[in-house]
């Protein structure tokens, strides 16, 4: 037989008992070794430039030195 425990009026068997503190346990390191959900988006500053063209020449050279920061970390 299992030994019962007398919890907030209800018996409670000790296998339950023992299966909710380990679930617990593992549930609650999950959670804090996980980390938050989601990353923030990295925001520019603003691109004020004198010309539509000046603005994509600033984009394209933004986009080509993320691109070799990424190759150079891989």
């Amino acid at each position: 037989m299992v030994q019962m425990y007398q919890v907030f009026g209800r018996q409670v068997g000790s296998h339950h008992l023992a299966m909710g503190v380990l679930g617990a346990l593992f549930g609650g390191t999950y959670l804090a070794v996980s980390g938050p959900s989601k990353k923030k988006a990295v925001q520019t500053p603003p691109i004020n430039a004198s010309s539509p063209d000046e603005a994509d020449f600033i984009q394209n050279f933004l986009k080509q030195q993320d691109a070799e920061e990424k190759k150079a970390k891989h």
